[in-house]
Protein backbone atom coordinates (compact mmCIF):
# COMPACT_ATOMS: atom_id res chain seq x y z
CA UNK A 1 0.00 0.00 0.00
CA UNK A 2 1.47 3.03 -1.12
CA UNK A 3 1.68 6.34 1.89
CA UNK A 4 -1.13 9.23 0.94
CA UNK A 5 0.72 12.43 -0.13
CA UNK A 6 -2.12 14.81 -0.44
CA UNK A 7 -1.18 17.47 -2.82
CA UNK A 8 0.76 15.38 -5.76
CA UNK A 9 -0.16 14.14 -8.49
CA UNK A 10 2.32 11.20 -8.65
CA UNK A 11 0.82 7.51 -8.25
CA UNK A 12 0.03 6.85 -5.11
CA UNK A 13 -1.97 3.65 -5.36
CA UNK A 14 -0.13 0.74 -7.06
CA UNK A 15 -2.78 -1.82 -7.93
CA UNK A 16 -0.67 -4.46 -9.02
CA UNK A 17 -1.95 -6.80 -11.90
CA UNK A 18 -5.66 -5.09 -11.46
CA UNK A 19 -6.13 -2.59 -14.16
CA UNK A 20 -7.22 0.97 -13.04
CA UNK A 21 -9.65 1.17 -15.71
CA UNK A 22 -12.39 -1.14 -14.87
CA UNK A 23 -15.38 -0.65 -17.49
CA UNK A 24 -17.08 1.83 -19.32
CA UNK A 25 -21.11 2.43 -20.39
CA UNK A 26 -20.72 4.81 -23.27
CA UNK A 27 -19.30 8.33 -21.56
CA UNK A 28 -19.52 6.85 -17.99
CA UNK A 29 -15.91 4.72 -16.94
CA UNK A 30 -15.33 3.40 -13.36
CA UNK A 31 -11.95 3.15 -12.25
CA UNK A 32 -9.36 2.56 -9.13
CA UNK A 33 -8.28 6.09 -7.91
CA UNK A 34 -4.35 6.28 -8.73
CA UNK A 35 -3.19 9.25 -7.73
CA UNK A 36 -3.80 11.68 -4.81
CA UNK A 37 -5.36 14.47 -7.38
CA UNK A 38 -8.25 11.63 -7.54
CA UNK A 39 -8.48 10.74 -4.29
CA UNK A 40 -9.04 14.73 -3.87
CA UNK A 41 -12.04 14.45 -6.22
CA UNK A 42 -13.67 11.63 -5.03
CA UNK A 43 -13.51 13.66 -1.59
CA UNK A 44 -14.64 17.11 -2.68
CA UNK A 45 -17.78 14.89 -4.62
CA UNK A 46 -18.49 13.58 -1.37
CA UNK A 47 -18.43 16.86 0.61
CA UNK A 48 -20.59 18.00 -2.23
CA UNK A 49 -23.42 15.20 -1.40
CA UNK A 50 -23.02 14.84 1.85
CA UNK A 51 -22.09 18.45 3.19
CA UNK A 52 -24.46 20.33 0.79
CA UNK A 53 -26.66 18.68 -0.93
CA UNK A 54 -27.69 16.56 2.74
CA UNK A 55 -27.35 17.54 5.87
CA UNK A 56 -23.83 16.51 7.53
CA UNK A 57 -22.00 19.22 9.38
CA UNK A 58 -18.55 19.90 8.30
CA UNK A 59 -15.69 20.68 10.62
CA UNK A 60 -13.80 23.59 10.02
CA UNK A 61 -11.39 21.61 8.04
CA UNK A 62 -13.90 20.20 6.10
CA UNK A 63 -15.02 23.84 5.10
CA UNK A 64 -11.43 25.42 4.06
CA UNK A 65 -10.82 22.30 1.69
CA UNK A 66 -14.62 22.25 0.63
CA UNK A 67 -13.59 17.96 1.05
CA UNK A 68 -15.15 15.36 2.59
CA UNK A 69 -11.85 13.59 4.22
CA UNK A 70 -10.81 11.24 7.33
CA UNK A 71 -7.94 9.16 8.21
CA UNK A 72 -8.94 5.91 6.67
CA UNK A 73 -9.05 7.64 2.99
CA UNK A 74 -5.31 6.98 3.47
CA UNK A 75 -5.78 3.45 3.50
CA UNK A 76 -8.74 2.88 1.40
CA UNK A 77 -9.07 2.09 -2.32
CA UNK A 78 -11.05 4.61 -3.85
CA UNK A 79 -13.67 3.56 -7.02
CA UNK A 80 -14.72 6.65 -9.15
CA UNK A 81 -16.91 6.81 -12.31
CA UNK A 82 -16.32 9.32 -14.71
CA UNK A 83 -18.08 11.47 -17.21
CA UNK A 84 -15.99 11.87 -20.15
CA UNK A 85 -18.55 13.98 -21.80
CA UNK A 86 -19.19 16.83 -18.90
CA UNK A 87 -19.87 19.93 -20.08
CA UNK A 88 -16.21 21.89 -19.36
CA UNK A 89 -16.65 24.91 -16.75
CA UNK A 90 -15.92 28.09 -18.53
CA UNK A 91 -12.08 29.12 -19.59
CA UNK A 92 -11.09 25.70 -18.33
CA UNK A 93 -9.84 22.30 -20.74
CA UNK A 94 -12.58 19.78 -20.02
CA UNK A 95 -11.60 17.25 -18.07
CA UNK A 96 -13.51 13.54 -16.90
CA UNK A 97 -15.96 14.89 -14.04
CA UNK A 98 -16.16 12.43 -10.97
CA UNK A 99 -19.95 11.39 -10.34
CA UNK A 100 -19.88 8.54 -8.30
CA UNK A 101 -17.58 6.92 -5.55
CA UNK A 102 -17.09 4.27 -3.21
CA UNK A 103 -14.49 3.68 -0.32
CA UNK A 104 -13.18 -0.14 -0.46
CA UNK A 105 -11.05 -1.46 2.35
CA UNK A 106 -9.80 -4.86 2.34
CA UNK A 107 -9.32 -7.01 5.56
CA UNK A 108 -5.53 -7.09 5.21
CA UNK A 109 -5.09 -3.68 4.89
CA UNK A 110 -7.60 -2.79 8.07
CA UNK A 111 -5.84 -5.17 10.09
CA UNK A 112 -2.27 -4.00 9.60
CA UNK A 113 -3.92 -0.34 10.32
CA UNK A 114 -6.68 1.02 12.69
CA UNK A 115 -9.11 -2.16 11.58
CA UNK A 116 -12.33 -1.20 10.02
CA UNK A 117 -13.90 1.98 10.19
CA UNK A 118 -17.42 0.20 10.70
CA UNK A 119 -16.32 -1.16 14.09
CA UNK A 120 -16.65 1.98 15.56
CA UNK A 121 -20.33 1.60 14.76
CA UNK A 122 -20.78 -2.30 15.14
CA UNK A 123 -19.19 -5.01 16.93
CA UNK A 124 -18.18 -7.00 13.83
CA UNK A 125 -15.27 -8.44 15.49
CA UNK A 126 -17.12 -11.61 16.95
CA UNK A 127 -18.78 -12.13 12.61
CA UNK A 128 -15.36 -11.63 11.24
CA UNK A 129 -13.67 -14.49 13.99
CA UNK A 130 -16.11 -16.80 13.60
CA UNK A 131 -15.25 -17.20 9.49
CA UNK A 132 -11.35 -17.11 10.07
CA UNK A 133 -10.96 -18.94 6.68
CA UNK A 134 -13.26 -15.62 4.86
CA UNK A 135 -11.66 -12.37 3.43
CA UNK A 136 -13.80 -9.54 4.21
CA UNK A 137 -14.43 -6.63 2.40
CA UNK A 138 -15.84 -3.37 3.47
CA UNK A 139 -17.79 -0.59 1.67
CA UNK A 140 -18.60 2.71 2.33
CA UNK A 141 -18.84 6.53 1.74
CA UNK A 142 -20.93 6.26 -1.32
CA UNK A 143 -22.36 8.71 -3.40
CA UNK A 144 -23.57 9.77 -6.85
CA UNK A 145 -24.29 13.03 -8.03
CA UNK A 146 -27.63 13.72 -7.99
CA UNK A 147 -28.22 13.64 -11.97
CA UNK A 148 -26.76 10.32 -12.48
CA UNK A 149 -28.74 8.72 -9.87
CA UNK A 150 -29.74 6.10 -12.26
CA UNK A 151 -29.63 2.57 -13.39
CA UNK A 152 -26.54 3.35 -16.00
CA UNK A 153 -24.15 4.46 -12.86
CA UNK A 154 -25.25 1.97 -10.33
CA UNK A 155 -24.44 -0.52 -12.54
CA UNK A 156 -21.18 0.87 -13.18
CA UNK A 157 -20.47 0.94 -9.66
CA UNK A 158 -21.12 -2.27 -9.05
CA UNK A 159 -19.05 -3.96 -12.34
CA UNK A 160 -15.99 -1.82 -10.39
CA UNK A 161 -17.25 -3.15 -7.33
CA UNK A 162 -17.48 -7.04 -8.72
CA UNK A 163 -14.09 -6.53 -10.49
CA UNK A 164 -12.54 -5.82 -7.80
CA UNK A 165 -14.36 -8.89 -5.42
CA UNK A 166 -13.21 -10.87 -8.00
CA UNK A 167 -9.69 -10.13 -8.05
CA UNK A 168 -9.09 -10.04 -4.55
CA UNK A 169 -11.14 -13.31 -3.65
CA UNK A 170 -13.18 -11.32 -1.66
CA UNK A 171 -15.86 -13.86 0.34
CA UNK A 172 -18.22 -11.12 2.52
CA UNK A 173 -18.64 -7.47 1.88
CA UNK A 174 -19.97 -5.64 5.07
CA UNK A 175 -20.63 -1.79 5.61
CA UNK A 176 -22.87 0.94 6.72
CA UNK A 177 -26.12 1.97 4.63
CA UNK A 178 -27.48 5.31 5.75
CA UNK A 179 -31.10 6.71 5.71
CA UNK A 180 -31.58 10.12 5.89
CA UNK A 181 -32.74 12.04 9.16
CA UNK A 182 -31.37 11.03 12.68
CA UNK A 183 -34.92 10.49 14.11
CA UNK A 184 -35.67 6.56 14.47
CA UNK A 185 -40.00 7.03 14.48
CA UNK A 186 -39.83 8.96 11.34
CA UNK A 187 -38.00 5.53 9.16
CA UNK A 188 -40.18 3.28 11.66
CA UNK A 189 -41.63 1.76 8.60
CA UNK A 190 -38.24 0.89 6.51
CA UNK A 191 -36.00 0.11 9.67
CA UNK A 192 -38.94 -1.68 10.67
CA UNK A 193 -39.30 -3.76 7.33
CA UNK A 194 -35.42 -4.94 7.75
CA UNK A 195 -35.41 -5.89 11.01
CA UNK A 196 -38.62 -8.14 10.48
CA UNK A 197 -37.80 -9.28 6.86
CA UNK A 198 -33.76 -8.30 6.05
CA UNK A 199 -32.21 -9.39 9.47
CA UNK A 200 -29.26 -11.89 8.63
CA UNK A 201 -29.24 -15.05 9.73
CA UNK A 202 -27.42 -16.37 13.15
CA UNK A 203 -23.99 -17.01 11.45
CA UNK A 204 -23.78 -13.93 10.22
CA UNK A 205 -25.51 -11.81 12.77
CA UNK A 206 -24.20 -8.91 14.31
CA UNK A 207 -24.85 -5.60 16.77
CA UNK A 208 -24.42 -1.75 17.04
CA UNK A 209 -21.83 -1.46 20.20
CA UNK A 210 -24.21 -1.31 23.15
CA UNK A 211 -23.75 2.89 23.58
CA UNK A 212 -24.72 3.87 20.04
CA UNK A 213 -27.60 1.18 19.67
CA UNK A 214 -31.20 2.20 18.31
CA UNK A 215 -34.21 -0.30 18.06
CA UNK A 216 -35.02 -0.61 14.89
CA UNK A 217 -38.38 -2.98 15.78
CA UNK A 218 -40.21 -0.05 16.63
CA UNK A 219 -43.52 -1.19 14.81
CA UNK A 220 -44.71 -4.97 15.11
CA UNK A 221 -44.06 -7.43 12.04
CA UNK A 222 -47.89 -7.21 11.02
CA UNK A 223 -48.00 -3.23 11.03
CA UNK A 224 -45.22 -3.49 8.34
CA UNK A 225 -46.36 -2.86 4.87
CA UNK A 226 -43.26 -4.44 3.07
CA UNK A 227 -44.53 -2.72 -0.35
CA UNK A 228 -44.82 0.73 0.93
CA UNK A 229 -41.55 -0.04 3.50
CA UNK A 230 -39.36 -0.81 0.27
CA UNK A 231 -40.91 2.28 -1.28
CA UNK A 232 -39.48 4.45 1.37
CA UNK A 233 -35.65 2.60 1.26
CA UNK A 234 -32.97 4.30 -0.09
CA UNK A 235 -32.10 3.49 -3.48
CA UNK A 236 -28.45 2.03 -2.32
CA UNK A 237 -30.39 0.10 0.33
CA UNK A 238 -32.56 -1.87 -1.94
CA UNK A 239 -29.58 -2.73 -4.24
CA UNK A 240 -28.11 -4.28 -1.53
CA UNK A 241 -31.42 -6.05 -0.77
CA UNK A 242 -31.78 -7.08 -4.46
CA UNK A 243 -28.35 -8.71 -4.55
CA UNK A 244 -28.60 -10.59 -1.74
CA UNK A 245 -27.75 -9.07 1.55
CA UNK A 246 -29.24 -9.05 5.07
CA UNK A 247 -28.55 -6.45 7.41
CA UNK A 248 -27.28 -6.18 11.56
CA UNK A 249 -29.42 -6.15 15.07
CA UNK A 250 -29.82 -2.08 15.88
CA UNK A 251 -29.36 1.42 14.12
CA UNK A 252 -27.36 3.40 14.39
CA UNK A 253 -27.55 7.67 14.82
CA UNK A 254 -25.12 9.28 13.20
CA UNK A 255 -25.56 12.89 13.98
CA UNK A 256 -22.45 14.62 12.50
CA UNK A 257 -23.42 13.10 8.75
CA UNK A 258 -27.63 13.62 9.93
CA UNK A 259 -28.20 9.89 9.04
CA UNK A 260 -29.39 6.65 10.50
CA UNK A 261 -27.10 4.27 9.74
CA UNK A 262 -27.62 0.53 9.44
CA UNK A 263 -25.07 -2.89 8.98
CA UNK A 264 -25.22 -4.37 5.38
CA UNK A 265 -23.75 -7.98 5.53
CA UNK A 266 -23.42 -9.78 1.84
CA UNK A 267 -21.67 -13.02 1.82
CA UNK A 268 -20.35 -13.57 -1.88
CA UNK A 269 -21.73 -16.99 -1.66
CA UNK A 270 -25.62 -15.19 -0.98
CA UNK A 271 -25.34 -12.96 -4.54
CA UNK A 272 -28.58 -13.45 -6.29
CA UNK A 273 -27.27 -15.71 -9.40
CA UNK A 274 -29.05 -13.54 -11.70
CA UNK A 275 -26.72 -10.49 -10.86
CA UNK A 276 -23.53 -13.06 -11.09
CA UNK A 277 -24.67 -13.86 -14.57
CA UNK A 278 -25.41 -10.38 -15.76
CA UNK A 279 -22.49 -8.68 -14.48
CA UNK A 280 -20.43 -11.89 -15.98
CA UNK A 281 -18.62 -14.80 -13.77
CA UNK A 282 -15.45 -12.75 -14.70
CA UNK A 283 -17.15 -9.52 -14.55
CA UNK A 284 -16.70 -9.13 -18.45
CA UNK A 285 -20.00 -7.41 -18.97
CA UNK A 286 -18.87 -3.93 -18.72
CA UNK A 287 -15.01 -4.73 -19.41
CA UNK A 288 -13.02 -1.57 -20.57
Amino acid sequence: MSRFIPGLGKVVRDHGTLDPALGRIGSLEVRLATTAKEIRRAQKLRFKVFYEEMSAAPTGAALLSRRDVDDFDAICDHLLVLDHDAKAKPFRKPKPQVVGTYRLLRQEVADRHSGFYTAAEYDIAPMIKAHPNLRFLELGRSCVLQPYRNKRTVELLWHGIWTYVLHHRIDVMIGCASLEGTDPRNLALPLSFLHHYASAPTEWQASAVPERFTAMDILAKEAVDPKAALHALPPMIKGYLRLGASFGRGAVIDRQFGTTDVLVILPVSAINPRYIDHFGPTANRHAS
